[in-house]
């Protein structure tokens, strides 16, 4: 059994090994607080009209992001009341769950490792879907592709945003620091 005081994720180990080495070395960075590092992972999964014919759709949804995450998520509502696709204010429109920490890094291991490789047609994530202040955003259209969702239990297929988001100042340090954690771009 793991011992959760000495445990450290595979991720944050390599972070603190080697990838804080090379990054320092490819950069140039004179002190060691401006080597840039993961600051969160949020997760999202936005239900949209199924949520207003059936508010069970969203509880649906906060389980999966909850299992899929390993942390509780929570409910994400509807702020404003659209008539057009009969939205009120206060409906629960989907799930979201921000991570940090060491569930961070397992997230952002599990997902490289077992979840990507699982996509249909997978050719890498797109090298582009930066924000010009270092944090990455990236979408997939099936949660099923993580191995914490049973397959025969999943009532709907969400799609997911990911956005990861990092201390790096531009978006060449943040694809770096991906790149080293064998993030699989395609350009």
């Amino acid at each position: 059994m793991l011992d959760a005081a000495t445990y450290t994720p595979r991720l944050k180990a390599q972070y603190k090994e080697a990838i804080r080495a090379a990054l320092k070395e490819e950069f140039g960075y004179k002190n060691e607080m401006m080597i840039p590092k993961l600051d969160k992972i949020v997760l999202n999964i936005g239900c949209g009209a199924e949520a207003v014919k059936d508010s069970k759709k969203a509880k649906s949804a906060v389980e999966d992001l909850s299992a899929i995450a390993g942390q509780k998520a929570v409910t994400t509502i509807a702020r404003n009341s659209i008539a057009g696709f009969r939205v009120r204010e206060g409906m629960p429109m989907g799930a979201k769950v921000t991570l940090r920490g060491d569930r961070m890094y397992e997230f952002l291991d599990r997902l490289i490792t077992i979840a990507m490789p699982r996509i249909r047609d997978f050719r890498g994530v797109p090298g582009k879907s930066f924000d010009g202040r270092g944090n990455y955003a990236m979408g997939i259209k099936e949660h099923i592709v993580f191995p914490e969702i049973n397959f025969d239990k999943v009532d709907e297929v969400w799609g997911m945003d990911i956005v990861i988001a990092t201390t790096a100042k531009t978006d060449a340090e943040a694809k770096a620091l991906l790149k080293h954690f064998n993030m699989p771009f395609n350009s």
